[in-house]
């Protein structure tokens, strides 16, 4: 009999195989690899290093290892990755989704929070990795509020001093206590209060659906999301993807279509945020692509023409239509193209046009507002 495959001597035998031919992040590949096998988080699988594993899950462990071997995204091997605070669903013939996105999301929330929700009423942002310094920003800013609501509230308990401390006369005390002693009224008599305010959200190539699950998970009942793919395999995966992570199906709609196809007539002009991660990549930059990128994931997804703004013209010019005036459009792009993409915002009559840049200090993000 031979000896036992443990987690532990799969792992290292995985990583060390995968090292050997060549593949880049071979530990992290092998770890990946066996917590889907498993269903262990990464810490577990250290934690029962000598479990001994299945006939079946080594079987399942030798296809995705020959799978990766060949080249094929680990997000399509093990079928799903994390954006944000959501595990999303992945599957060949739709893009991945990268880091880069998350930081779309958070501008796109950044500028919901202020301008459609208000402060108030946000919910907390997921505490990622690259925003800890905008997160204790954060955190200092609501132990100030809570502050001055400690300080509001010693003002309204505080003695009320009629008449710059002369006393009042009994016919005044009288009348404060009748006053006192009135009942309360009625609480249907009180003025209605309005409903809060809910933000109308366009994605358009809702690829996975990350976009517009972020934006409805982080938001409750805050935001409302209408998205849309040409991919009919998108368009499936997204909706997997909302039933999978428990959203309601108003919160997060997805269309099949072309772009704004499929946006009924009493929607457009409604909008107060048009986001997407549209294809942006220059025919000339496809070449340079890794294996993994240009082999397995969807052309239609990345290829944009000779500049990378083929699909990104065809939004600017459908934007004005879809938002309400000062909506805001936001699309994240290829590096090289953010001047000319902010040029076309204005010639189109866009205003505070702004670029903000990905985690590595490069373009990646440009922001316009519908006048």
């Amino acid at each position: 009999m031979g000896e036992t495959w443990t987690i532990k001597r799969c792992l290292d035998w995985t990583r060390d195989y995968l090292k050997d031919k060549g593949r880049d992040r071979a530990r992290l590949s092998a770890e990946w690899m066996l917590s889907s096998v498993t269903g262990m988080s990464r810490v577990e699988l250290y934690m029962n290093h000598d479990r001994p594993l299945s006939q079946d899950e080594l079987d399942i462990m030798h296809d995705f290892v020959v799978r990766r071997m060949k080249g094929e995204p680990l997000q399509y091997i093990t079928g799903d990755t994390q954006f944000r605070t959501l595990t999303i669903a992945c599957a060949p013939g739709v893009l991945i989704p990268r880091p880069e996105t998350e930081m779309l999301v958070e501008e796109a929330l950044s500028y919901l929070d202020a301008e459609v929700l208000g402060a108030e009423d946000a919910r907390p942002r997921a505490e990622l990795p690259w925003n800890a310094q905008v997160e204790e920003a954060r955190r200092e800013e609501e132990a100030a509020r809570e502050v001055s609501a400690e300080r509001a509230a010693q003002v309204a308990a505080a003695p009320v001093d009629f008449g710059g401390g002369a006393g009042i006369d009994d016919a005044q005390a009288a009348e404060v206590s009748a006053a006192s002693a009135l009942p309360a009224p009625e609480a249907d008599s009180q003025p209605p209060q309005e409903a809060p305010r809910q933000a109308r959200v366009l994605e358009i190539g809702c690829g996975t659906g990350c976009i517009s699950l972020s934006l409805a998970a982080e938001r409750p009942g805050r935001a409302t999301c209408i998205a849309t793919d040409v991919e009919p395999r998108a368009v499936a995966l997204a909706m997997r993807n909302r039933d999978n992570l428990g959203i309601a199906a108003d919160a997060a709609v997805f269309r099949q279509g072309d772009l704004v196809d499929p946006i009924q007539d009493e929607e457009r002009g409604t909008f107060d945020l048009l986001i997407s991660n549209p294809p942006y990549i220059p025919t000339a930059v496809m070449a340079r692509l890794p294996e993994e990128v240009s082999r397995y994931e969807p052309r239609l997804a990345l290829e944009s023409g000779v500049d990378g703004l083929d699909l990104f013209r065809r939004i600017v010019d459908a934007a004005p239509g879809m938002l309400r005036p000062g909506g805001l459009l936001a699309c994240e792009l290829y590096e090289g193209s953010l001047n000319a993409a902010a040029n076309l915002c204005l010639s189109a009559g866009f205003a505070d046009v702004r670029v903000v840049n990905d985690l590595t200090g490069r373009p990646r993000i440009i922001l316009a507002r519908r006048p």
